[in-house]
């Protein structure tokens, strides 16, 4: 049982004992029935009343409860459509006190949210107007009137949140470029003449607005100045090289190029104009130094020919090289010329320097080919032949694949120009085939030297005998003893001049293996040695053979003593 039930039976039971009290009253007063009676009618009114004011007052709360559920549940509605959210449902059942706090409740929530939403709504359109006028971009386009969806107002934030990094990014491009614009402007000394110009430098960073027009037309202005900052560098270094040339050309000594050397860098205005003063200057000098000046050409002519790999019929071409009216007419023709050799040695440089390369490699190649048919090179010390040999078999490997590589790169270049590419006035190939060729029939040439040399060598030892090398002793040669024998006096007609007899060696006589008749048909040559004292050799190294040319001259008769053949 519910106390409030407890209660109102107690309270029945307290009218109750009042009603009882209150008839022992009369009872004992004596108060006739009628009056009893209209007495408890009174005391029945009193409490009917009371009870019928109490019960109106309820009624009148319950009733308010009821229109603020319905009103509560209209908002609540309302709200929830406002903010996109489902509407609001009582769990279970419920009293309607309950109901309408719920209710209440949940309209206070709403509101609250709604509030919120729309001042973050407030604030991004603010942020958004403010980053659209520095950036001129249109704002963003949302219904300020309504409540706005928790993923409008996300999708709001992320624009923001794009706008912040655009003007960001902007604005650190813009002053990147008005760093480099004003930079540019003092090189180049420019004072700003336009009213974009002077908002890019003199206004406040903050204030430029950071549109794609205004920046695209920063970088174009930008571009502008750098362009007439690198023609004037252009010129500047043009002029700095025609000073150095005139003063190569003019023979200037060291200190007066000094006295100009704080122009030679730099293009700003004044500089430029100390640069042209120079040239002015060294040009008037020229015109009085004239033939000093075109023999100084002539000379770098001449170089651009060699690094060009001119032939002489090239060379004579150029007819002015050859003249002596030093004019200045001959002195622009000698201009016109070395400007046209640069220019097609520039054009050119990869392929000359390739043949360069080659001409070096093989003049080494020649030089190792050379060193390898020297008997003398197995006198070195130090490992020489060693590295040599090393660097001959490199250069055999290397030469064929950089001529390779130069005919393919000739070729495409012959294609791209339809013209033959020359060296010295001949294909280059051609030219490196006719190198190969020569280099062939030279060894061919001392090869055959060498057979003709060695056969004349072997007839003449099978003719007069040989000699044997013996080593070389060092200190002093002991005597052999025995007696010496002379050699006869022997008669030579027409004897060549390099003809010669090697002194004898004791002990030891090297025979012919038949006996010969001399080419003039003359008596047999007779060959013996004879003991005495052994004479040192007098010949180089590797001639351990007798050589004895007899170039038709007639040996009549050689007589050793005590042998005769």
């Amino acid at each position: 049982m519910r106390r409030s039930e407890v209660l109102a039976e107690e309270s029945i039971v307290c009218l109750q004992k009042a009603l009882n009290h209150l008839r022992e009253i009369w009872e004992l007063i004596g108060i006739p029935e009628d009056q009893r009676l209209q007495r408890t009618e009174v005391v029945k009114k009193h409490i009917k009343d009371l009870l019928d004011m109490m019960i109106a007052e309820e009624e009148s709360l319950k009733e308010r409860l009821i229109k603020s559920i319905a009103v509560c549940q209209k908002e609540l509605n309302t709200l929830c459509s406002e903010l996109n959210v489902e509407p609001f449902h009582e769990e279970g059942e419920t009293t309607i006190l309950q109901l309408e706090k719920d209710l209440r409740t949940q309209v206070e929530l709403r509101r609250k949210q709604k509030k919120e939403r729309k001042q973050e709504l407030k604030i991004l359109q603010e942020q958004d107007q403010e980053l659209c006028e520095i950036l001129c971009m249109p704002h963003y386009e949302i219904d300020s009137t309504s409540v706005p969806s928790l993923e409008e107002l996300n999708q709001f934030r992320q624009h923001v949140a794009t706008l912040r990094e655009t003007k960001a990014s902007r604005r650190e491009e813009f002053v990147n470029i008005k760093r480099q614009i004003i930079l540019c402007m003092e090189e180049l000394e420019h004072t700003p003449d336009t009213s974009f110009e002077r908002d890019v430098v003199c206004e406040d960073e903050e204030a430029f607005c950071l549109s794609l027009e205004n920046i695209a037309t920063l970088q174009k202005l930008l571009r502008q100045l750098e362009v007439r900052k690198s023609q004037n560098e252009a010129v500047c270094e043009g002029l700095r090289a025609q000073i150095r040339e005139l003063w190569d050309r003019l023979q200037i000594p060291a200190e007066e190029r000094e006295a100009v050397a704080t122009v030679m860098t730099g293009s700003k205005a004044k500089v430029r104009k100390a640069l042209q003063l120079e040239v002015d200057r060294l040009e008037e000098l020229k015109m009085q130094n004239m033939k000093k000046v075109i023999e100084a050409i002539r000379v770098e002519v001449a170089q651009y020919w060699d690094r060009c790999f001119y032939s002489q019929e090239q060379r004579q071409a150029f007819a002015a090289y050859y003249s002596e009216d030093y004019t200045e007419n001959l002195l622009q023709l000698h201009d016109a010329e070395i400007v046209r050799l640069r220019n097609y040695y520039e054009v050119h440089k990869e392929l000359f320097e390739g043949v360069q390369k080659w001409e070096e490699s093989w003049r080494l190649f020649l030089e190792f080919e050379r060193k390898a048919s020297d008997p003398s090179r197995f006198t070195n010390r130090g490992g020489n032949l060693l590295k040599e040999e090393k660097q001959r078999a490199k250069l055999q490997k290397t030469l064929p694949k950089l001529e390779e590589e130069l005919k393919a790169r000739i070729e495409m270049w012959e294609r791209e120009h339809s013209k033959a590419f020359v060296v010295n006035g001949q294909k280059f190939m051609e030219y490196v085939t006719e190198q190969w060729e020569m280099h062939q029939l030279e060894k061919e040439r001392a090869k055959q030297e060498r057979q003709l040399k060695n056969k004349k060598q072997t007839e003449t030892e099978m003719l007069y005998g040989s000699t044997p090398r013996t080593p070389k002793r060092r200190g002093p040669t002991p005597s052999t003893p025995g007696k010496v024998r002379k050699l006869n006096t022997t008669t030579m007609s027409n004897a060549t001049a390099n003809s010669s007899i090697r002194p004898v060696f004791s002990g030891t006589v090297y025979r012919s293996p038949v006996s010969r008749l001399p080419p003039s048909g003359s008596k047999p040559v007779i060959t013996s040695t004879c003991s005495g004292k052994k004479t040192p050799r007098a010949v180089k190294h590797g001639a351990n053979k007798e050589n004895l040319e007899l170039n038709g001259s007639i040996l009549s008769a050689r007589t050793f003593k005590g042998f005769q053949i």
